[in-house]
This record gives C-alpha cells, sequence and structure tokens, in this order.
C-alpha cells in the first residue's frame, strides 16, 4: 500500500557560522512527515555538512532514537556502524536504513502503525562534526466510508457457504467486506476471533491482540484461510455496511415487545425494523449510543455503545450482541429504520 507523504520543515538551526566550519555542537534540524496507517514511511536524515565524510567511512555512526516526554523512556530503533547495524524492540525487522547515497541516513518504518508516531531522533556522529535532525511523525488512520462488522447465521456460527454469506449481507442492507475494507478496519481496531467470507472468495479474520489459537503463533494481522470451497465451505461472514440514507432510531414504546409485535410497531411509525447494517453504520459512523437492547429484522437483539460507562459496554465501544432469543419473549424493545432517500 501507498500513500502521498506530507513533509514539513519547522526549523534550522546551525550552531556555528558556516556549514564548513567545524563546531563543539551538533548541526539540528527539525521535520515533520505524515502518513497513513499501514503504508511504508521514510523519516529524512543526511549529512549537512558538504566537508564531512561520507557514510562509505566505517568510522561514522547513525543511531536512531524515538523520543519520549521523560528521556529515561526512549526507545532505541536503529543504531548502524559501517556494515554492522542492529534493530530493536518493537523496531526488529520494520526498520532499515535508506541509504540512496553515502550522505543518506534516512530511516524506513514498514507497515507504520499509530504506535509509531511520535518524536525520532538521528544523529550522525563521524568524529569531526555531528548532525542531529529530529523528526516528527504524524500517522492518519485510514478513514472507511462505511463499517465492516461480522456477521453469523441465526442456525449457529459457521454456516454459510459463500452464497448464503452474499445472502446474508443483502439482507443486513451491506455486502460482502473486501479484503481492503477488513484490512482498513483491522487497522482501525477491529479484533474478531471468528473466520469469514470476504468478496473474493478468501476467508480471513483480523486480530489486533494475538492470544492462544487467536492468532497467537501469527497475529496481529489478517490471519488466512486462503481461497475456500463456496459450495461446501461452511465459515461466518464479514459484511460493510455504507453510511446511512435514512434515520435509524429507538422506537420509545410504553410495554417491551415480542419480536412480531416490534415489526410491527416499527411499521405503525412509518418505518421498517433496522436491519444489523443499519445499526452499525449508525454506531461507527453517527456516534449513536443507546444502552437498551432491542429487535433487530434478523431476529437478534443488539445495542450500540459508543460511550462506554458501568453496565454499558464498560470497556469498550461496540454493537452489544445478546443473541437470537425467543421471538415471542416480551423482554425488548425495537430499532426502527426510515429511509429518507
Amino acid at each position: 500500500m501507498t500513500s502521498l507523504l506530507f513533509i514539513t520543515i519547522i526549523s534550522l538551526t546551525l550552531a556555528g557560522s558556516g556549514f564548513s566550519q567545524l563546531t563543539d555542537f551538533p548541526l539540528q534540524v527539525t521535520v515533520m512527515v505524515i502518513a497513513d496507517m499501514g503504508v511504508n514511511v521514510t523519516l529524512p536524515c543526511r549529512l549537512l555538512s558538504k566537508d564531512a565524510m561520507s557514510f562509505g567511512n566505517v568510522g561514522i555512526r547513525v543511531k536512531w532514537t524515538k523520543v519520549a516526554d521523560d528521556e529515561a523512556l526512549n526507545e532505541d530503533v536503529l543504531l548502524s556502524m559501517g556494515f554492522h547495524k542492529k534493530t530493536y524492540g518493537s523496531f526488529e525487522e520494520r526498520v532499515f536504513l535508506e541509504e540512496h547515497d553515502n550522505e543518506d541516513a534516512s530511516l524506513v518504518i514498514t507497515d507504520v502503525s499509530m504506535d509509531d508516531a511520535g518524536k525520532y531522533r538521528c544523529e550522525i556522529i563521524n568524529g569531526v562534526e555531528d548532525t542531529v535532525q529530529e523528526i516528527h511523525l504524524d500517522v492518519q488512520g485510514v478513514v472507511l466510508d462505511g463499517v465492516v462488522f461480522p456477521y453469523f447465521s441465526p442456525v449457529g456460527r459457521y454456516n454459510l457457504n459463500f452464497d448464503d454469506a452474499v445472502q446474508a449481507c443483502l439482507e443486513q442492507n451491506a455486502s460482502v467486506a473486501t479484503v481492503d475494507q477488513l484490512t482498513q478496519a483491522w487497522r482501525g481496531g477491529l479484533d474478531w476471533c471468528n473466520a469469514g467470507w470476504l468478496s473474493d472468495g478468501t476467508v480471513h479474520y483480523p486480530v489486533v491482540r494475538p492470544r492462544g489459537p487467536c492468532g497467537g503463533n501469527n497475529g496481529p494481522g489478517l490471519i488466512s484461510y486462503g481461497s475456500r470451497d463456496k459450495l461446501n465451505s461452511r465459515y461466518d461472514v464479514f459484511c460493510f455496511a455504507s453510511a446511512l440514507k435514512g434515520r435509524f432510531y429507538w422506537l420509545v414504546q410504553p410495554d417491551r415487545l415480542t419480536f412480531d409485535e416490534a415489526v410491527q410497531a416499527c411499521l405503525d411509525d412509518g418505518a421498517e425494523i433496522a436491519k444489523v447494517g443499519h445499526m452499525y453504520s449508525a454506531w461507527k459512523l453517527e456516534g449513536y449510543d443507546r444502552c437498551d437492547a432491542g429487535w433487530l429484522a434478523d431476529g437478534s437483539v443488539r445495542y450500540p455503545i459508543s460511550r462506554p460507562r458501568k453496565n454499558c459496554s464498560p470497556n469498550e465501544a461496540a454493537v452489544r450482541f445478546m443473541g437470537y432469543l425467543d421471538k415471542l419473549q416480551k423482554s425488548y424493545g425495537v430499532y426502527c429504520f426510515k429511509d429518507e432517500q
């Protein structure tokens, strides 16, 4: 994946009277780099003095550090001396020097994440004149024009072949998600430990927090089962719902409703009982929040929480799923959707 990269020089401070003059103080420059999540990003750093030795000299050392507000918490990123290079911690095997020429000490970070954002320091130490450059990396999230959500059949998990999966998403005002859409949702924090169909006939699941059988040996990332038999293989599905063209709302009623009563109540209000895709779109794209469990069109009972709080999804913003419940129960309200196209 590629992205436009914006680089702005914020300030330049040169100790001494000129580039070629030797000084006891390092040359300093500060740069801002802006990049999207998931791209490979280059943090620029070069020897500033034309009279300085090039990196072809084994005596030159390059050190990259991620700088914290408390210097004691700084993270080593990369150390280079001649042909010897070492990377550290979360940057191990993710960073390398670009080295387009003998004065280039730019750092490449692959598959950049939100955790990579912050201030970096590049130090070039050549024994004659040191160069110190500070680079601020701003990582921007990729914004989907919709929302990806996992879905499984009322019959139970892993009961959809590919055609069933396509139909299931359509019935929830959605379509089967693409690999790119699921990737962007994963980068936005989607973590789900059940495999689902994607639009190209492959099966994946997204893992942000690897654990046990959920990407424990492979994650974080998209765990792939590859292409599967569309007729005979059975999985869940990842659906993609676009922004709403209408109004999603909780229908205020004096009493709790059975499923059939819920369907009729929305009809009486000039609307339809909401679909799962309607709820996810309202929750993710409009910040809809309500701590009341309500019927949806597929017979499930759910509620959307954008502001986690006690007794209302206290640990995370989420669409909470209570199950496919007995449709004769008079225990829940209803969410409706009114088309405004």
